[in-house]
């Protein structure tokens, strides 16, 4: 059976839903993030983050849980991110987390644009790059909806490290990452005397010491970082 029979073949059961044309008017929510709270007693192993405030976008997502056979097209596992929507339709892109979805097509199909959930009935499709939904559309239970942090421009964070402790000095490790990258002018490694005081603090952060060893500190939250300077 030749390629043109296969093709023949697909069309015949295509699903044709009508002209659409992606939207891009979704907008991710910005969460800011403080933790752990203040005054909370916390143990925190060597190499692992004390102290962490900044802020994330949080982005409305679905999970495509196994592969969907979507006329010519295949829907894979993982992650797509919404990028708009209008009365009636959803759209989505593969992206986000570590897990993000990805849309095979063969050699002879239309590219496509985007992933499309109809609201009134969940079904999912593909949609091509000329606004045709040119694919079988899918229904039951193929994906889950989910927030999916993800860093975006403008994202900022500032976080302390425990580094372990040599004699009555505990070395504490500060970075800060902007767009999920680290700032390396911006890292620092700091020591602290216990002796002098169980109270250290840095860049407006200042936690009580309450135990320290080479294997994890036992400390308070009095205050996280001061507002970022960007």
């Amino acid at each position: 059976m030749n390629r043109t029979v296969h093709l023949l073949i697909a069309v015949a059961f295509i699903f044709l839903g009508g002209c659409a044309v992606p939207k891009q008017n979704y907008a991710p929510i910005i969460v800011s993030i403080s933790e752990p709270p203040l005054n909370s007693v916390n143990t925190t192993s060597v190499g692992d983050t004390m102290l962490r405030q900044g802020e994330y976008s949080e982005h409305d997502a679905i999970f495509v849980t196994q592969r969907i056979n979507a006329g010519v097209y295949t829907i894979n596992l993982g992650n797509y991110l919404k990028t708009g929507e209008d009365e009636s339709l959803e759209f989505f892109y593969p992206s986000g987390g570590e897990q993000p979805g990805r849309v095979d097509k063969p050699a002879f199909a239309d590219n496509w644009s985007s992933v499309i959930v109809h609201k009134d009935s969940q079904k999912i499709c593909v949609l091509s790059v000329y606004g045709t939904a040119i694919t079988t559309c899918n229904t039951g239970n193929l994906f889950q909806r989910r927030k999916v942090p993800s860093m975006q421009r403008d994202s900022f964070q500032q976080t302390l490290i425990y580094s372990g402790r040599v004699g009555n000095k505990i070395n504490i490790a500060y970075r800060e990452f902007s767009n999920s990258l680290a700032r390396p002018a911006f890292n620092n490694n700091v020591e602290y005397d216990l002796s002098e005081s169980k109270v250290i603090g840095y860049k407006g952060a200042q936690l009580e010491i309450l135990d320290a060893t080479n294997q994890f500190i036992r400390y308070r939250v009095v205050r996280n970082f001061n507002a970022a300077v960007r």
